[in-house]
């Protein structure tokens, strides 16, 4: 053999003893010298059998004499060495006395975590010996007859440990089924090679937690983030399920989210008050490439590495790819709680799992995150309870909003008030809804809009029930015991350019919502079926945002609603229905749009909770709605008699806008104030595109204009 295996120096720990050195390295490394002195024992012994132990080519090639060593020897276990024995048992009491003292050694929480026995750990250090001392390769090499071969193989790890290789126990310990080997602690490799000659490797983040190191696998950390705590009083079933575990209870509990609640704060929460650390995984960023079954045991080595309480979800990220990938998380030898919104199904473990639901927090607990997140910096005399109850936040979205509102006040060197605190929970929306509807960041509130009272007096009353709903609902419990209803459902009737847009927009705004409209004329589909799965793709979107939804044009459902006198209208009305039912199931606030009053019967009116009626402007109305439109900034000529205008034209609040609109361009190309005929002229272009006849006697004395062009 080329490297002389020389003499070994006997000191393997002494970097580990100086004063302050960490109790749990010390162990490590004095456990590693007796290994270290297994090994001298086996270089002896192979000194004095070997006769070709000058042979340079040692290794490269089986000699004569190599042969005859062969055939004459016999594979006979070592002796106990009393003086290893003791040895050890001096290792294991002075690390008795340390952990006494409160030392945490990572051997034997390894040991404990995995359930490993006294061989496990052995071969565990045996392997792991060329990663802390580069000698070993050598002494390796030497030892098994090949300068190649620098990590332990299974017989010579077997040798060490005074075990005969024929033993079936002693294998077992590094086949298949084995903790060793399951828990990714050991991994043997080569498998093409008989067992024996397998070499043995451990893994770099086992052989690094070991020495000290705290940084998780890569595949783990990728998916790995800090979660928040849910408030401590609403763990308290899911901490009586964590201690049963301890003692042989199931390991395995689903927590079912609904919007505003969070499983993984949830479950974070009940971990810490039971002395565990949460390694919280969002298995939303797993990669298309990753394989889910080795993610799920590199998971599962973390968490016993570390001592930690695995939650995971959400879980139709694993329903997605497959039977297969649920219950590599849902069977991993861990204690784990996965989360997700759909009921659990219990052919995804062989396990029973403890089942519970999420609590939303109601709007005072919402308080009580905001005020622990801001830290002190909540404005003054701000009712976070009243102000902030219309976000539905989980407690981690409570913190990044938090953060997102103290960076923008501090980028714009203002006081951190309400806007800023709105403006970072609106920053939580997910941005999945945007590619199915158009969202709209409102800029108008109730002063904008030029309603008849009743109307909005309607809009009003409407805002009172998004404001105070958790407080009628959850707090004096209007609903009743059997009330599954949390969300807010209108419908906006009347003429198209009624304000019904506006008016959906000025609520988002008084609420510090964005707003979503989606455009139903899109969504429904000619083919059976495709319209309830593009309904059902943008409910599960407007779950995860905190908003206003306006489903506008929902003429195009309403206008194929009718009495059933053939197929076709069979499934008009089933997918009016299965709106109807989405939107009662939803928990925000939804709003539907439409020009077809008439179309709606008495089963679909009581399914809302707002009927607000849109009608077309009167005079009175119009004269405001002109003005309003005309606004204060554009010049204007004295010939304009916006009373014969509001009067004379019966117009919605829309054609006025785009009549104003018009008349203003050709007033900035004439390069003159607005005058009568740019508003006469654009009012004749706006009756052309409604259809509308064009009569001298309704445009009066103004029809002059007119004849001018």
């Amino acid at each position: 053999m080329s490297a002389d295996p020389g003499t070994v120096p006997p000191a393997l720990a002494a970097e580990g003893r100086g004063a302050g050195a960490d109790p749990s390295l010390i162990h490590v490394l004095r456990r590693l010298e007796l290994i270290e002195a297994r090994v001298r024992a086996a270089v002896a012994r192979r000194r004095a059998t070997d006769p070709e132990t000058d042979d340079r080519f040692r290794g490269l090639y089986i000699s004569q004499g190599h042969v005859d060593r062969l055939l004459a020897e016999k594979s006979v276990p070592t002796a106990p060495d009393a003086g290893a024995a003791k040895a050890r048992d001096e290792i294991e009491a002075a690390a008795d006395a340390a952990e006494r003292e409160g030392a945490d050694l990572r051997l034997r929480r390894l040991a404990r975590n995995f359930h490993l026995d006294d061989i496990d750990i052995e071969l565990l250090l045996i392997a792991m010996a060329p990663d802390v001392d580069a000698r070993f390769e050598r002494l390796y090499g030497y030892l098994q007859d090949d300068v190649s071969r620098r990590r332990a193989s299974v017989g010579l790890g077997l040798e060490l440990c005074g075990l005969p290789s024929s033993s079936a126990y002693a294998r077992s310990r590094l086949a298949a089924g084995a903790p060793l080997v399951d828990e990714y602690l050991v991994q043997v490799e080569e498998n093409e090679r008989p067992v024996l000659t397998r070499p043995l490797r451990v893994p770099d983040r086992v052989a690094a937690h070991l020495l000290g190191s705290d940084i998780p696998d890569a595949v783990v950390a990728a998916l790995a983030y800090d979660c928040e705590h849910a408030m401590p009083n609403e763990a308290a079933t899911l901490i009586r399920w964590m201690r049963d575990s301890e003692g042989g209870g199931s390991r395995l509990a689903y927590i079912r989210e609904r919007p505003g609640a969070s499983g993984a704060a949830l479950a974070s929460s009940a971990f810490a008050q039971v002395g565990r650390p949460t390694l919280a995984l969002d298995l939303e960023r797993l990669r298309t490439e990753d394989d889910v079954a080795t993610v799920a045991a590199l998971s599962a080595r973390e968490a016993g590495l570390t001592g930690a309480g695995i939650v995971a979800g959400p879980v139709e990220v694993l329903i997605a790819r497959g039977l297969p990938a649920v219950r590599a998380f849902s069977e991993m030898p861990a204690l784990i709680v996965l989360v997700g919104a759909r009921s659990w199904d219990p052919g995804w473990a062989r396990d029973v799992p403890f089942i519970c639901e999420a609590p939303i927090p109601d709007a005072l607990q919402r308080a009580e995150l905001w005020r622990r997140n801001l830290n002190g910096d909540t404005p003054t005399g701000l009712d976070l309870a009243g102000t902030m109850a219309q976000f539905r936040l989980t407690a981690e979205q409570v913190h990044r909003a938090a953060r997102a509102a103290r960076m923008e006040a501090h980028a714009r060197e203002i006081p951190l008030d309400e806007e800023e605190l709105k403006a970072g929970a609106r920053a939580q929306n997910a941005a999945g809804l945007e590619r199915l509807a158009r969202r709209i960041q409102p800029a108008v509130n109730f002063a904008d809009l030029v309603l008849p009272p009743d109307t909005m007096a309607q809009l009003k009353e409407l805002l009172t029930r998004a404001r105070y709903r958790e407080q009628v609902l959850d707090v004096w419990k209007m609903g009743g015991p059997s009330a599954r209803r949390r969300g807010l459902t209108a419908l906006f009737a009347g003429p198209s350019g009624t304000g019904k847009t506006m008016a959906a927009e000025v609520l988002a705004s008084e609420l510090g919502l964005d707003l979503y409209t989606v455009d139903l004329a899109t969504v429904v589909d000619k083919y059976v079926g495709e319209t309830e799965k593009n309904l059902d793709r943008i409910f599960a979107e407007a779950e995860r945002i905190n908003g206003v939804i306006l489903f506008d044009e929902a003429d195009a459902l309403f206008g194929k609603r009718s009495e059933v006198s053939d197929a076709h209208d069979r499934y008009a009305n089933v997918e009016v229905a299965y709106l109807l039912q989405r939107m009662e199931l939803f928990d925000g606030i939804a709003i539907l749009a439409t020009n077809l009053r008439a179309n709606l019967d008495e089963a679909f009116t009581r399914r809302l909770d707002s009927l607000v009626d849109f009608p077309e402007p009167e005079a009175e109305y119009r004269r405001r709605l002109w003005e309003r439109s005309l606004g204060s900034n554009m010049p204007r000529a004295a010939d304009l008699d916006l009373e014969f205008l509001a009067e004379s034209f019966k117009l919605s609040g829309g054609a006025i806008r785009n009549i104003a609109v018009a008349a203003a361009y050709a007033a900035a190309e004439a390069k003159h104030p607005l005058d009568m005929g740019d508003l006469v002229r654009a009012t004749q272009r706006e009756y052309l595109k409604l259809g509308r006849m064009v009569v001298e006697s309704e445009f009066g004395p103004y029809y002059r204009f007119l004849l001018q062009t």
